[in-house]
């Protein structure tokens, strides 16, 4: 049986524990071509997740071995955080190497978050007309599709025909490695449509390009968030989204792979701010991690102390019923959990350009009408928890109360926190989880003790 789920392994993953004890034997041994033997059959993306999952010492033992195996397609594999460690381990000519056969967009994703040497490091290896393109893309704002498109591209003059097209692709000319899409422009370069490669094949030598174009067809601008251009690609199945100038002028394409690996790469981000990580990953070192985490936790104990606070203020209520300590971490859990809720839904909706100002105040309705169902339901819950647990009615009824209002006020801050950050410019997902949880202990300590010193002393 542990055959078969290596076999599994294996096939789904590329590497499995025992890959990755064989390569660290051959480090330890000196053994550079058994390491050959080992990396060249697998497929970067393995290759890379191999690298990181051993440690620095290790890492840097079986680079100087395996000298002349990094290639560009690791490198893009690699998590952001190592490329820079690997880079500084390369020769020139290797790095040179390496970079040869990437697209543009690849390329400039590996530099623009170099430090400026080991950027010059990259930019020099490459050719002049390959440098001087990552150069300009490099130019345009960080988070923009001109940052994040790739230059090459084909380009057709609109009154060409499908024979005209096919002739051009069998000529000796440069073209992609990959790419789904000859686009059709005007005497002034500018982009009329698209065809695809699959519609060229299937038509008549004769057929104009014009009579073959997609109904899909749209252009973005240079300056044009890549999050929005990755969007759209997605909202109407694009598979080339082009790129262009002020001019109107074609000057590079996003394509869908690029597009959902930004995807992925945004919904993970949100995924560790939420949780207060920063963009942090296993391969960081103690140090790197501590310092990604601790802004947040300084935060957090802000916020706790204030919390804290509220609770001061009702020490004589406290030490008059002693049950209040017992129960009123309740009220805070369960209205945390519920904002909890309310603000994951509220943050992906964002991301996804779900929520709108159109949509908005329906959403809140919704959820501040789920919360007070929920508190509602729970409130009756623990009403009859207190009043048996205690003997004591009256508990029952303050904490069914305070149990109402701080899940109907967790509903309403799990969507208008984030709601309010995002229309400040602010990254939702950034802080919203503490002043979520800062708004739901201090309602539920409040509610629930201000209750008690009212209706019970």
């Amino acid at each position: 049986m542990a055959d078969i789920d290596d076999d599994l392994d294996a096939e789904v993953f590329g590497i499995t524990d025992r890959t990755v004890a064989d390569v660290l034997n051959a480090v330890m041994q000196g053994d550079a071509a058994a390491i050959d033997a080992l990396l060249d059959p697998l497929h970067p993306a393995d290759i890379a997740h191999l690298i990181e999952q051993v440690d620095s010492r290790e890492r840097r033992d079986l680079l100087t071995l395996w000298q002349g195996g990094i290639d560009g397609d690791i490198l893009s594999e690699l998590d952001e955080n190592l490329r820079e460690e690997i880079i500084q381990q390369l020769r020139p000519d290797e790095l040179a190497t390496a970079l040869r056969d990437l697209d543009s967009d690849d390329v400039v994703d590996l530099v623009e978050y170099l430090g400026e040497d080991q950027q010059e490091a990259v930019l020099d290896a490459l050719d002049a007309s390959d440098r001087v393109v990552v150069e300009q893309a490099l130019s345009y704002p960080e988070e923009s599709a001109g940052r994040h498109m790739q230059s090459e591209l084909v380009r057709a003059p609109e009154h060409w025909t499908v024979g005209d097209a096919i002739d051009y692709l069998r000529a000796d000319v440069v073209l992609p490695d990959q790419f789904y899409h000859i686009i059709l422009v005007d005497p002034r370069l500018k982009a009329v449509g698209y065809v695809t490669l699959g519609r060229i094949l299937s038509h008549a030598r004769a057929t104009p390009l014009r009579d073959l174009t997609e109904e899909t067809f749209r252009t973005f601008h240079v300056a044009q968030g890549v999050e929005e251009v990755a969007q759209a690609i997605n909202h109407y199945h694009l598979i080339t989204a082009p790129v262009v100038d002020d001019d109107g002028r074609v000057v590079g394409v996003i394509t869908i792979d690029d597009a959902m690996a930004f995807l992925e790469e945004e919904a993970e981000e949100d995924i560790l701010r939420l949780a207060g990580v920063g963009e942090g990953s296993l391969s960081d070192n103690v140090f790197e991690t501590t310092k990604q985490r601790f802004p947040w936790l300084a935060v957090n104990l802000l916020t706790a102390i204030l919390a804290s606070l509220v609770i001061s203020l009702f020490e004589e209520t406290i030490a008059g019923l002693v049950a209040l300590a017992v129960l009123m971490p309740i009220v805070a859990s369960m209205g945390g959990n519920a904002g909890t809720q309310s603000l994951t839904v509220a943050v992906r909706a964002l991301a996804t350009r779900d929520l709108t100002p159109s949509n908005v105040w329906r959403v809140i309705r919704r959820e501040a009408l789920v919360g007070m169902l929920n508190g509602l339901a729970f409130a009756a819950v623990m009403g009859v928890v207190g009043t048996i647990w205690f003997d004591a009615p009256m508990l029952g009824v303050v904490i069914a109360v305070a149990m109402v209002v701080n899940l109907l006020v967790a509903g309403l801050a799990g969507i208008g926190v984030p709601v309010v950050m995002d229309r400040f410019g602010i990254d939702p997902a950034l802080a919203s989880g503490t002043f979520v949880t800062t708004v739901t202990d201090v309602v539920g300590f409040f509610a629930f003790l201000g209750l008690a010193s009212v209706m019970l002393l």
